[in-house]
């Protein structure tokens, strides 16, 4: 059944349509919303949430964009209107609040790797998630989906609704924040 399809049936609440789209796409909702918020639960009740808002709004999808572009902007919107919730509610009093359990993460670690490498590794990562939640919003929404999305620049140009050129200027201004801020990181630490 084709996307076009699904959103047909969708709008006529076909509750079988829904779950075959909630199947095709969930793992993309998920890795967006887990790439923002770095927190694996977090981002399971952001997607349910995004799916939710899929549902009852599929009348406004005009299908002037790809439909996974229509997902990334509202998987990105509810990610980034969570992070300020949690900002607001002063719920990110340790940076285990902020990255939630590493278990509940689904990183396939390298078994090859010794317990230096791996420790090494884990820092590293801390790092980055470190770094990138302190970067502003529109940074670190460019930086995510080019980098861990690896979605091109017209296609983030149309997710954040901005031009081409101000996604350029977004990613570079925030691979220059996130050298400063990891270099801070390793200091401090």
């Amino acid at each position: 059944m084709s996307d076009q399809e699904l959103l047909e049936k969708i709008a006529k609440k076909d509750e079988q349509a829904f779950r075959i789209f909630v199947e095709k796409y969930h793992i993309l909702v998920l890795n967006v919303c887990n790439n923002i918020l770095n927190n694996y639960d977090d981002s399971m009740d952001i997607s349910q949430e995004v799916f939710i808002k899929i549902y009852e709004s599929i009348d406004n999808f005009r299908g002037e964009s790809k439909i996974s572009t229509w997902l990334y902007r509202i998987a990105i919107n509810k990610s980034l209107n969570h992070l300020r919730s949690k900002k607001r509610q002063k719920w990110f009093s340790s940076l285990d609040s902020v990255f939630g359990d590493d278990s509940k993460k689904q990183d396939i670690k390298d078994s090859s790797l010794n317990i230096g490498e791996q420790i090494d590794l884990n820092e590293n990562k801390v790092a980055l998630q470190t770094s990138i939640s302190k970067l502003p919003d529109k940074q670190k929404t460019a930086i995510t989906l080019n980098s861990f999305e690896e979605l091109s620049y017209k296609e983030i140009s149309e997710v954040m609704e901005i031009s081409v050129t101000e996604v350029g200027v977004l990613i570079n201004r925030a691979k220059k924040n996130l050298y400063k801020l990891i270099l801070d990181y390793y200091k401090k630490n």
